[in-house]
């Protein structure tokens, strides 16, 4: 949770007196009050909702949820001359995206500098992940000559005068001078040029994701038009950031125009047009219990400021927190009202009880354990180059639909996962000797499942270290089978991701329920890992029968 303070006569003067009953709406809208006295108005916003970190946001939400106010379409003009922004190879391999737009017409005094200042750290903080994720910059557009260059150059060919600070120094001494450079220094740690943002006139804006320059990165009172960046490796993240900046910035009075940002693809930025998003009504009403119509879902979305029309929704530009139709569920609960929701009472009893297969995975973990490994847990989705990493011919992928990252298939096995976790920690003391007990997902050849996909419930076990062999692995399967007192034996086979002659299958009252192994070099060599690797994956549902 973030706490967002807002003057209250502010916000009065917008959404109307806040009353005990206005209140628990707003709690009810998922922002509950912290404070209210007649100064301010304190609130908790979810990390889901960034784009509810100020006082226009904030506004902006509440005026068709409480007011029922329909909000008007956010102008976006198109480009004017020279209004670009040039992306150089040469900061791809440091800091590769941006995305851009100029603001016109703002008229700033004191606090609303203020307030961008106290935005622009918020969205650093929580939805940049302390500008790990993305950095933001605003910049008076009177200082500045366009078109700009987003590159990257040697720390000690980078020289400007950092905000606040006396002299131009350069950009491996802004690391070590400069309080906001020592704070944030680690993020070009291990990079041999940093980012920065230079007009035409060769004159530095700033160097991200640390510092923007007294000179041309310092907004003031008789600033009129600015110039916002968003720079990071996440294009789509950036843009978000983007529109939840300018719909602000509208909301202050401001005219958005857009940059041609001139890239391997290029595009202009911002884009302010809606997301859509199908929704369907059978859906919403078994999900919630409900028996709404068409109606009376477009009238619990406007409420939350998407427009909706035959199955389809419209969803903001700047809303970060729908990227499922079910999210969407979420906000028509919150329109409906959760004290307009009648409680029931379940028509049947019954009585809790633990699956079998959680059973066995708590017995398994605590054998593993017990033997000095360490439990992992690691996501369902993979990128097909890690799944091709571990299984180099493997095609037959389970893809997500709009999948929001590179993350955009399920995976097909744990060894792919425990690979993995042993290549990023490849500078921590050795052996390493890790488990995990989850899912993995295959296609449906045989028309088994409605969904097309059958889920497996498998454990693998993973151990690297200088000396590691095929018998040390056969020693913690022989240790694990005895203490669930089950008999096995292996037979011999053949599999391209292990060492010939070093693997074999695992066998269970005549059932084969997993393979066991020295890992392939050429595996080995995928994943960067310079130890030699022992893994063992078995099918927990086939050891239960």
């Amino acid at each position: 949770m973030t706490v967002v303070s807002m003057n209250r006569k502010e916000v009065e003067k917008r959404i109307g007196k806040i009353t005990s009953e206005v209140e628990n709406k707003i709690a009810m809208f998922g922002t509950p009050v912290e404070t209210l006295n007649n100064e301010v108005l304190e609130i908790d916003v979810t990390p889901n909702r960034p784009d509810m970190l100020s006082m226009q946001g904030f506004v902006r939400a509440m005026l068709p949820y409480l007011k029922n106010e329909k909000l008007k379409p956010i102008k976006v003009h198109k480009p004017e001359k020279d209004y670009k922004v040039i992306i150089d190879k040469s900061v791809k391999s440091v800091r590769p995206h941006t995305a851009c737009a100029i603001v016109k017409n703002l008229k700033l005094d004191d606090s609303k500098i203020k307030e961008l200042i106290d935005i622009q750290e918020k969205l650093h903080n929580t939805f940049g992940r302390k500008r790990k994720k993305l950095a933001i910059g605003i910049y008076p557009l009177e200082k500045i000559t366009l078109p700009i260059t987003f590159m990257a150059k040697k720390p000690e060919e980078i020289k400007f005068q950092p905000l606040e600070f006396p002299r131009e120094i350069t950009g491996l001494q802004i690391l070590s001078q400069h309080p906001t450079g020592r704070e944030y220094g680690h993020l070009l740690e291990g990079f041999d040029k940093f980012p920065i943002f230079m007009d035409a006139n060769k004159k530095v804006l700033s160097m991200p994701p640390i510092i923007n320059s007294h000179e041309t990165g310092k907004i003031a009172e008789t600033t009129t038009e600015v110039f916002i960046e968003c720079s990071g490796f996440n294009l789509a993240y950036l843009k978000k950031t983007l529109n939840i900046l300018v719909s602000i910035l509208a909301d202050m009075g401001g005219e958005i125009y857009q940059m041609n940002v001139v890239d391997k693809e290029s595009y202009l930025s911002p884009d302010l047009n809606p997301e859509k998003v199908r929704l369907k009504l059978d859906d919403v009403n078994r999900t919630l219990g409900l028996e709404l119509n068409e109606k009376e879902v477009k009238k619990c979305l406007e409420k939350m400021q998407i427009e909706y029309d035959k199955g389809v929704a419209l969803v903001p530009a700047y809303r970060t927190d729908i990227l499922h139709w079910i999210d969407l569920v979420g906000d028509i609960s919150i329109g409906y009202g959760f004290e307009n929701f009648v409680p029931e009472i379940p028509k049947i009893s019954t009585i809790a009880e633990e699956e079998p297969i959680s059973k066995l995975r708590r017995k398994v973990a605590e054998i593993l354990s017990g033997i000095g490994l360490l439990e992992c847990s690691s996501y369902h989705l993979n990128t097909k180059e890690e799944i091709k990493r571990s299984n180099f011919d493997f095609k037959e992928f389970i893809e997500i639909e709009e999948s929001k990252t590179e993350y955009n298939v399920l995976r097909v096995d744990l060894m792919t996962n425990l690979l993995k976790i042993i290549s990023e920690n490849s500078d921590s003391s050795y052996p390493q000797k890790i488990f995990e007990s989850g899912k993995i997902f295959k296609i449906d050849k045989e028309g088994r499942s409605d969904s097309g996909v059958i889920e497996t419930e498998r454990l693998g076990i993973a151990v690297s270290d200088e000396k590691v062999n095929f018998t040390e692995m056969k020693q913690i399967l022989d240790y694990l089978m005895r203490m669930m007192d089950k008999k096995y034996s292996l037979s011999e086979c053949e599999d391209n991701n292990f060492i010939s002659g070093r693997v074999g299958k695992i066998i269970v009252n005549s059932n084969e329920i997993g393979i066991i192994g020295e890992v392939a070099p050429r595996v080995l060599k995928n994943w960067g890992i310079n130890m030699p690797v022992v893994t063992l994956e078995m099918n927990l549902e086939k050891l239960i029968e």
